[in-house]
């Protein structure tokens, strides 16, 4: 029976590529995405192509009621679930912290770090034993931000994948004895348009491997966390750098 992941904020970037490795290794997909309905269904039509099953779903994770209706969702199309990956990012307004309004922080903790705990609350009565659950994995996508801060320009951003990073740590060992392992994935500079072509430009020649990563060199490692090789990884913290700390 083929196994089943949510995959949040699947419609571009590492998501997208994260969504269509699991589909090629043959998973059903949930492709949340938040507004570009577009760009999902693309994913979702690269997923079915190469093997796999996907649903689409629109929903906010920063919003409760948007979280139920996703995993409503993937109840019933799938009868199930195996996998989340909490995904969904944003940077919010780049720039020195003593300039970012009350709104801007509000709005990253929200989806950043609200909206990993939703979807993760919503999970476990889904995959754990103790509640008749088969099991499965849950990964978070954090940064080398939670590290180095961010001064003068992402702090804020920063502050949050510290969160992402302190909720892997909590619940691996709430939830290692229930069959959950939760893990982290903490990129480097990506190839995506999060950082800007700019930003590429500039520092993908000072990383140590010489260059920024491609999405898809990332979701490998997330992939590799949710399969049985991983069986035995349980609240690591995997950074994918390219050689920086």
């Amino acid at each position: 029976m083929a196994r089943t992941a949510i995959v949040t904020g699947g419609s571009r970037g590492i998501g997208a590529s994260i969504c269509r490795l699991l589909g090629a290794a043959g998973w059903n997909v949930v492709v949340n995405y938040a507004g570009r309905a577009d760009a999902a269904q693309a994913v979702a039509r690269e997923i079915e192509a190469s093997g796999g099953q996907a649903l689409v779903m629109q929903a906010d994770v920063a919003r409760k009621v948007d979280v139920d209706r996703l995993f409503a969702a993937c109840d019933e199309a799938f009868g199930g679930l195996d996998a989340l990956v909490n995904n969904a990012g944003v940077i919010g307004r780049r720039g020195r912290f003593e300039d970012l309004d009350d709104a801007v922080m509000a709005q990253v903790l929200a989806i950043n770090v609200l909206g990993c705990m939703l979807c993760a609350h919503a999970a476990i009565p889904r995959l754990s034993t103790r509640h008749g659950g088969r099991g499965g994995a849950i990964v978070n996508i954090s940064s080398g931000n939670a590290l180095s801060g961010g001064p003068g320009e992402s702090v804020l951003y920063s502050v949050s994948k510290g969160a992402v990073n302190s909720l892997t740590i909590g619940l691996s060992q709430e939830l290692a004895g229930e069959g959950i392992r939760v893990n982290t994935v903490s990129p480097g500079l990506t190839d995506t348009d999060m950082p800007g072509a700019d930003k590429i430009a500039s520092i993908g020649p000072t990383i140590p491997i010489g260059r920024v990563a491609h999405p898809d060199e990332i979701a490998e490692g997330v992939i590799w966390l949710l399969s049985d090789k991983a069986s035995y990884v349980a609240g690591a913290n995997l950074r994918i750098g390219g050689g920086r700390p």
